[in-house]
């Protein structure tokens, strides 16, 4: 299992970066040959699902995640927004979690994203290459949905 941590700060009110953040399909767009697909209805909640769909044409595979934890943000500085997901896929497990907090900065906000992601058949031996492309791939992934658009 490869784990690792992103941080980010933004100037962003807690909600907005709360919003973005759990925009899914919005993720999908920054990962490239993904897109999101099964996205539960209306605003994020514990039991929402989606499936991230990685490939081309019928060359790829599913990434079926579900919150399990969704606590937004309060603004004010009363607490951290916390996400939590578990890949309940084929090929990849493990959990994600996002945490948005306001920053020591007034109008700006502190992302922290941890993950833990098991590729089923790759040696354990591949664990740290497997981090060092998850904080790549998902940290330009977050940078975007930060930036100012």
């Amino acid at each position: 299992m490869a784990v690792f941590r992103i941080v980010r700060g933004a100037p962003l009110s807690v909600t907005e970066a709360w919003r973005r953040l759990t925009d899914w399909p919005a993720h999908a767009a920054r990962v490239p040959l993904t897109h999101a697909a099964g996205v539960t209805p209306g605003p994020v909640r514990v039991g929402s699902r989606f499936t991230m769909r990685t490939g081309i044409g019928p060359v790829g595979f599913d990434d079926p995640m579900e919150v399990v934890r969704c606590e937004p943000p309060r603004p004010g500085g009363a607490g951290a927004g916390v996400c939590r997901l578990v890949k309940r896929g084929r090929v990849i497990t493990g959990w994600a979690e996002i945490e948005v907090r306001e920053a020591a900065v007034p109008g700006a906000v502190r992302v922290t994203w941890t993950e833990e992601l098991r590729v089923r058949g790759l040696p354990k031996v591949c664990d740290a290459v497997l981090a060092r492309a998850g904080r790549w791939v998902f940290g330009r992934a977050l940078s975007g949905l930060l930036a100012d658009n």
